[in-house]
């Protein structure tokens, strides 16, 4: 068995002891997506939680999980084709994806809730506040645009050096991911090849309809138009991020408007909940209470 297998054993057992466990919910037939939720009926706010592209909902956010599990209904879905998520549909668009997490908070009985969006996350994310503005009250998003522009997606592969995000976000070689977590962070250690190797293998798992998402995920700029979004958005970006830098945070908040606030925490790049855990879990626990009580 691998180590990264072992990990996260050990950490859903600690997961469910802290009161969050994992629930597959059939949003329509050949559809089903993967919930961590609470294990018992609560009445505390709801805080769902939206991962990026190279990991799964827990992995992704194992830290904030249990940090805010006493305080909060946590939910973290995985997206369709990662973790245990799965369609045989065709449809491969954000707009999917958002209805796909809608539809299950609803059938988890979620009536309204804070979303916190990293990344992939943060553009699904945007588009639930758009579709479901009476889900989505209010929204924390992390190192995301609003969309991924074919101008802000040719721009960051030139800086990232790359000719398409599949090269990038999708390696099939050991250096690969290396690269993908150096420019993913600001001064993550190196990590031993048979970690990178794991990994690899863990991006290989439906790798073909990944590729799909990527290129769904790419809109041409006349088809876009900022939206007018009602809730409080709270825009948190690591100040060293080099996948969507610092003025891209400083940008969203301009399009956002008067409905949005900042902040960027120094020392972390793009992973920066994954890289700076508790500063990233204070800031949380400083901004939710407002956000859920607005």
């Amino acid at each position: 068995m691998s180590l990264l297998k072992i990990y996260k054993f050990f950490l859903h057992g600690v997961l469910k002891l802290a009161g969050i466990s994992p629930k597959k919910i059939e949003i329509q037939p050949g559809t089903v997506v993967n919930f961590w939720v609470p294990t018992q009926t609560t009445t505390k706010p709801a805080v769902v939680f939206l991962h990026g592209f190279a990991f799964d909902g827990i992995l992704t956010w194992q830290f904030q999980a249990l940090a805010l599990a006493h305080q909060y209904s946590v939910y973290v879905p995985d997206f369709v084709f990662f973790g245990d998520s799965i369609t045989d549909k065709s449809e491969r668009s954000v707009e999917f994806q958002a209805e796909c997490i809608a539809k299950g908070l609803n059938k988890l009985g979620v009536q309204k809730c804070t979303l916190v969006g990293f990344s992939y996350g943060g553009m699904v994310g945007f588009k639930m506040a758009e579709i479901y503005p009476e889900l989505v009250h209010s929204m924390v998003v992390t190192c995301s645009p609003m969309a991924l522009t074919e101008s802000i997606s040719k721009a960051r592969l030139h800086r990232l050096g790359f000719n398409s995000w599949p090269d990038f976000l999708l390696p099939d070689s050991v250096k690969g991911v290396e690269t993908l977590i150096q420019l993913g962070s600001h001064s993550f250690p190196k990590l031993p090849n048979f970690i990178y190797k794991e990994i690899l293998e863990g991006t290989c798992k439906y790798r073909r309809e990944k590729v799909e998402l990527l290129k769904a995920l790419v809109i041409s700029d006349e088809e876009f138009t900022v939206p007018s979004y009602h809730q409080r958005i709270h825009v948190l970006w690591g100040k060293n991020d080099k996948i969507f830098e610092v003025e891209n945070g400083h940008y969203l908040q301009q399009q956002i408007g008067e409905k949005a606030s900042a902040e960027y925490i120094e020392n972390s790049g793009h992973i920066v909940q994954l890289e700076r855990p508790f500063k990233y879990n204070s800031c949380l626990n400083k901004i939710l209470p407002s956000l859920s009580s607005s």
